[in-house]
């Protein structure tokens, strides 16, 4: 029986909550305790964060749905999620192109970026990642 999609859904951005804390405190780790350049440590701690989430996704919210190709699977998993992370700078960049106001509060472009990011590779996990015949 298939998973009614709002439920997919939830389960997915409980796996994107979870991965963010995973990736927060990689990051913090990696620049504080190892003192690793921040740019370098964000694209450590994406990495591993894209892996739990994926891990995460194929297990809970697309459960069902997985590919037999782990390897395919992921490496389209970690293109969608890089697609998702350009969406979401893009988006955040052009909030605060269109009002410069928001630099003083900049967790309001973020949240705009989150969510648009967050449709994008819900839908791109839906068709292109998880695609399996169960769902």
């Amino acid at each position: 029986m298939s998973m009614p999609v709002l439920s997919r859904f939830m389960r997915y951005v409980v796996a994107g909550g979870i991965g963010f804390v995973i990736e927060a405190i990689f990051l913090t780790w990696l620049v504080q305790a190892q003192g690793l350049n921040i740019y370098g440590a964000r694209a450590i701690s994406f990495t591993v964060a894209v892996t739990m989430t994926w891990v995460i996704n194929r297990n809970f919210a697309f459960a069902g749905l997985q590919q037999r190709d782990k390897g395919r699977e992921y490496s389209t998993y970690l293109l969608v999620a890089t697609a998702g992370a350009v969406i979401n700078l893009g988006v955040f960049a052009g909030v605060i192109a269109v009002e410069p106001q928001l630099r003083a509060i900049p967790v309001i472009p973020l949240a705009i970026g989150a969510a648009v990011s967050l449709v994008f590779n819900f839908l791109a996990c839906r068709i292109w990642v998880f695609h399996g015949r169960n769902g």
